[in-house]
This record gives C-alpha cells, structure tokens and sequence, in this order.
C-alpha cells in the first residue's frame, strides 16, 4: 500500500496494538519448504507491519516473537530464531532508530545468547530518547512467567513485601510487570486462525478486544491490519460497565418487587 498518508485514522481511544504472529510454520508446510525459509519471511512481514503502524502513528506495538514455551522446538530452531532476530536487530537496528522508534522488551531475556542480549540492550539504549512508535518485543515471554517473576520480586525485597501490605491493588500489581510503563493493550491480533491466547500478557488483557485473522503469518497484509483496525472502531468497550441509555432505560423501569 502506497502514500504519504495512511489510510486508515486510528481512534484515540487505539493505543496499544499486540500481535500474536501464528503460522510461520504451517505456510511452509503447505508451499514445501524448509521450516526456516517462514521465519525469514515472518520476519520480512513483522518490518512492513511495524513500518505500517508508525505510518498510521500507533503510540505502541507490542509483537509475542519468543515465548516460554517455543524452548520446546528443536535446538535447530531455536538457534536458527536467535540468528536471525539478532542478524535483523543489528542490520535493521539503525533504520528504527532513525524512524523515531524506540524498541523495548517484555520477558526474561538472562536466558538469550549473550550476544543476541547485547544487541538487544544496545538498540534499547541507542533508541531510549525516541519519541514515535515504542516497539516492544516478547521475547522469552509468557504471561504466567511474568506473574510468577514478578511474585518472586516481591518475596526477594522485604522492604517491598512490607510495603506491599498496605499498599497492594491491582493498579499496584500492575506496576510490578514487565509491561508497567504502558498502556495495557486496547486490540490484540492474532494470525492464522487460532483462536487462544497462547500464554501472552494474561494479566493485560483483561479488556482488550480481539481480531482473529485466518491468514498465517507470512500471508499478513497492511490491508489485513486496517481491517483489524476498522473493526476495533466498531467495537464498544464498555469495561463493564452499561452504556448511557441502558442506565437511562433501566432508570425508568419499574423494578420494584
């Protein structure tokens, strides 16, 4: 899609967009490829979509690359996704940065080659004064992990613990995760049909409206992300509460006994 324009205008209500991106490994299983040609293509998708969300002025992205459980793959795999976020972060790395990007993380990345953690921290850092898009990538991430992490947190400081015990809602609770500088998410995408959350951002999630897509993820399309979009606009979110003339009709009826 071309333009200087987007042609879509986000609602300001449309802070936060988080994709789940599902289905690398079944469009190579249908076109009979190597289960590593997905990852590159998922990967060339991901930069379009991220260039797509500072073109329609996304305040947040957040984007599930690595989860807890993709440990279970063959270590192949999992070396081959590490090479190339890390192949991608260092050749791409100034572009976002020049793009008024700034990237951050969610997970407990200790666990990531040390050298795909320094490439890591070094975007981070070379991005922080960034004002556009933040970027945020889920990387060995899983929302029970979080929790429990962030549970641990308290248990190892008892300063914290103690002033926990006054102090402790769920707004403060919130301020413990990863995710406590921003905005939970308002829409969360997820590609290829599945619709489950996968274990991501359990506790964020709470009110955030979903859009399932059918597309595997090497077939998504910044035609695809504005109907998302289009179709986030004609959802009402109502946090549990009624609308204004529901209480107005509830207001006049007779609910006596």
């Amino acid at each position: 899609m071309n333009g200087d324009s987007p042609s879509f205008h986000l609602t300001p209500n449309l802070k936060h967009v988080a994709i789940i991106m599902d289905g690398n490994g079944r469009w190579v299983t249908e076109r009979g490829l190597n289960r590593f040609k997905g990852h590159v293509k998922g990967t060339e998708i991901a930069e379009l979509i991220i260039e797509e969300c500072v073109r329609c002025q996304v305040p947040y992205l957040t984007m599930f690359a690595f989860s807890t459980e993709n440990w279970s793959r063959p270590k192949r795999e999992v070396d081959f996704l590490f090479a190339l976020l890390e192949k991608h972060l260092n050749e791409k790395g100034n572009k976002l940065v020049e793009k008024n990007i700034r990237v951050e993380t969610i997970g407990d990345i200790s666990r990531l080659p040390s050298s795909l953690q320094r490439s890591i921290q070094k975007l981070k850092d070379k991005s922080q004064s960034n004002t556009g898009l933040t970027l945020i990538f889920g990387l060995n991430y899983g929302g029970r992990n979080e929790i429990v992490r962030s549970i641990l947190k308290v248990l190892n400081s008892p300063a914290l613990a103690e002033e926990l015990k006054t102090t402790l809602d769920e707004t403060r609770f919130s301020e413990l995760l990863d995710t406590a500088q921003w905005p939970d998410p308002d829409l969360i995408i997820r590609t290829s049909g599945e619709e489950r959350i996968s274990n991501f951002m359990i506790w964020q999630m709470a009110y955030s409206e979903f859009y399932f897509s059918k597309l595997l993820w090497p077939d998504f399309t910044i035609e695809e992300l504005h109907r998302a979009f289009q179709v986030y606009t004609q959802r009402q979110r109502r946090f549990g509460q009624v609308q204004d003339i529901a209480t107005t009709a509830a207001t006049d009826m007779d609910i006596s006994l």
